[in-house]
């Protein structure tokens, strides 16, 4: 079977390399363009077309699929097309294209989390389960029949990034199995079921923590966020960022925001008991151990984040 995959970000190399490695005939590449990364703002190749490149796939580069994007897939004439994290609308006409359509790999239980950032927002809310899905790409946000589904239970102290990382390799399997079920013309898809919940792009200020809120809710919110946008509170007027911390149920007394260091652990008062700060940055420095930027600081006496 012919097929075109899209994908751009990491997350979506392992799809790409296990749809090569089970034989597949992938006829070409959709990925976003070059951007600039890092400090130096170097203009580079997605992770997606780095790999393709490397494979020897024709790669085509795309912010959107115009009608001339379209017109250039036609000409690959795939059978099915492979979607992993593309970063871009699909337009009915660029849908079309394939005969068995576009076969999208989310994370997420679908109809849980649709939308762009469905692991984040699942860690956030403090779901037991996580998974993957492989549905039928419609021009509805994630709305389309669904073909497989994977689950698992995320571990207490994982980031998203952790998580989306083992997902996207577990998920590259569920991808293959789905596209060698339509091969076979054995696997047709099921319409979602249940309520949905949408998982919107994370912003900056959905890094930010309020000290007044629950532990818990502190815990699985800094987790969520990591390593994208990232955590982070104020200090003196200036944004201090810090890695997830340590639940602490056992130190309380402390007010909402309020530091304290007991000479091996940085605690920080919450809404319930007390979280341990583990890294942090200030402004202006490199992320570091607690326990070195508060004898570099003088000590937290009277500092109060937030």
């Amino acid at each position: 079977m012919r097929v075109l995959f899209a994908g751009t970000p990491a997350v979506a190399v392992p799809s790409l390399d296990r749809i090569v490695q089970a034989g597949f005939d992938v006829v070409g590449v959709l990925t976003r363009p070059d951007a600039p990364v890092g400090r130096k703002r170097v203009v580079t190749p997605s992770p997606v077309a780095s790999r393709a490149l490397e494979l020897g796939l024709p790669v085509v580069r795309a912010a959107r699929i115009t009608p001339e994007v379209t017109a250039r897939l036609e000409e690959l004439a795939p059978d099915v097309a492979a979607i992993v994290a593309y970063g871009g609308l699909v337009p009915p006409a660029a849908l079309a294209v394939p005969a068995h359509g576009w076969i999208n790999l989310h994370f997420s239980l679908l109809p849980a989390w649709r939308g762009a950032a469905p692991v984040q927002h699942a860690v956030i809310h403090g779901d037991d389960v996580m998974g993957a899905s492989t549905f039928l790409l419609e021009e509805g946000l994630d709305t389309g029949p669904v073909y497989g589904t994977l689950a698992m239970t995320p571990r207490p102290e994982a980031t998203s990034g952790e998580l989306l990382d083992e997902l996207a390799e577990s998920g590259s399997e569920l991808l293959v199995q789905t596209l060698s079920g339509i091969a076979a013309g054995r696997l047709s898809p099921r319409p979602q079921d249940g309520p949905p919940s949408l998982a919107p792009k994370l912003t900056l200020e959905d890094g930010r923590l309020e000290w007044t809120q629950p532990a818990v809710a502190l815990h699985r919110r800094a987790r969520g966020v990591t390593p994208e946008p990232g955590a982070w509170t104020l200090l003196d007027g200036q944004r201090f960022k810090l890695e997830p911390p340590r639940l602490r149920p056992d130190a309380r007394g402390l007010a909402p925001g309020e530091l304290s260091w007991d000479g091996r652990a940085l605690l920080v008062g919450t809404g319930t008991h007390a979280l341990e700060l583990v890294r942090v940055q200030p402004a202006g420095k490199k992320m570091m151990a607690a326990a070195d930027w508060v004898r570099g600081s003088g000590g937290v006496e009277g500092k109060v984040l937030g």
